[in-house]
């Protein structure tokens, strides 16, 4: 599926139809350059979680966890500043394994050999200035929803 937004409030409103989809146990795999909007939509996915606190990037701190609806949790990852996942590849295959928890992986290159194969991967491009292109794949039962 491809999906145009032209703003930054659109891509926190396709996040958020994606995080209201959300039951747990899923792997969202976030592709693109710096600037391209990865952390705006998991903050719109955050929203669909019902997630009230300020989601911030997790690039310094590496991993942010967040307390979701329905006794979900939302982990946060971004690897753009490790040459090498150590022990955070640990943490994180324990969360994909978790279905009570929403894995959202930023830069994932350093962990792709533990990702799942129905992992959801949405791949984001800035055409223009304001418009981002979405590329996204994963179950089909999902992708259709959207």
């Amino acid at each position: 599926m491809i999906k145009e937004v032209t703003s930054e409030f659109a891509m926190r409103a396709f996040g958020q139809r994606l995080g209201r989809l959300l039951t747990g146990g899923e792997v969202i795999e976030l592709v693109g350059d710096v600037g391209a909007g990865k952390t705006t939509l998991t903050k719109g996915i955050a929203r669909g979680l019902d997630i009230d606190d300020d989601v911030q990037s997790p690039s310094f701190t590496i991993s942010r966890v967040y307390d979701a609806r329905d006794g979900l949790t939302l982990a946060h990852y971004d690897f753009y500043r490790l040459n090498d996942a150590g022990i955070m590849a640990n943490e994180l295959r324990e969360n994909i394994n978790d279905q009570s928890v929403v894995t959202v992986i930023e830069w994932a290159e350093l962990v792709e050999g533990i990702l799942p194969p129905g992992r959801i991967r949405i791949a984001l491009s800035a055409p223009t200035a304001t418009t981002r292109r979405l590329e996204i794949t994963g179950p089909k039962e999902l992708i259709e929803q959207l």
